[in-house]
């Protein structure tokens, strides 16, 4: 999902947290049978990790691959839309550093706020503020801003030189939701604004070809071009 990057700035600092011990590397398989919140950190745990290794302060002003985006943008959405998990709480983010200081700190920070929710039995059932009725805030944060970690993961990993490899699971799992979508509601994802202010779900979808690997089909259905480089 994209939407307009925020600016952090105004975020006072957090103690940022030490490295977390057992992260997956991207090439590994997850798990057959996981909890929503097991997936969440799993993957939350592969984003930091690829905000943690950008190696040099230019890097972060690099293009990515989401149009008049750069590398720090993306990780300023992918911050936002923690915000937006918050909203059937009616609060916002909690203080955390600045995302043009450090941006690994400004995501712990934010990592924390869903963390939180999905680990409250009472919070994780409220329902969410969505656009599909019935749906439940955990599996909002999961249908939304975890299936956003991995995709903007590919995002950030490009623009800084990283290994851009996800995970075949999580390939699979997110092909599987959206190319089952009708094409009236794909549409309607592509329409810039259609769910709020400067929100664009996907892009323009980018042809490729029907025997491409799997993850390049995905990021054509996502407005990517699965060849992109910076």
């Amino acid at each position: 999902m994209n939407a307009a990057p925020g600016d952090e700035t105004g975020r006072s600092a957090r103690q940022p947290e030490g490295p977390r011990p057992g992260a997956p590397t991207p090439s590994a398989e997850p798990p057959t049978h996981e909890s929503i919140a097991d997936r969440y950190r799993r993957r939350a745990d592969d984003f930091e990790a690829k905000i943690a290794a950008v190696s040099a302060p230019a890097l972060w002003q690099r293009a990515s691959p989401c149009a008049d985006w750069t590398a720090r943008d993306v990780v300023g959405h992918v911050i936002d839309m923690h915000g937006v998990m918050l909203r059937p709480f009616r609060r916002g983010l909690s203080p955390a550093p600045s995302l043009k200081t450090d941006p690994l700190g400004a995501f712990r920070a934010a990592r924390a706020d869903v963390e939180a929710v999905l680990e409250n039995p009472v919070l994780a059932a409220t329902p969410a503020d969505a656009p599909v009725e019935g749906m439940t805030a955990a599996e909002h944060i999961d249908q939304v801003v975890s299936d956003d970690l991995v995709v903007h993961g590919w995002d950030l990993a490009r623009a800084t030189g990283q290994d851009s490899a996800m995970h075949p699971g999580d390939v699979r799992r997110i092909w599987e939701a959206t190319s089952q979508m009708p094409p009236e509601e794909l549409d309607q994802l592509r329409t810039p604004e259609a769910f709020g202010p400067g929100v664009i779900v996907f892009g323009p979808e980018v042809l490729v070809p029907a025997d491409a690997p799997l993850p390049d089909r995905l990021l054509g259905m996502l407005g990517r071009d699965p060849h992109w480089s910076a």
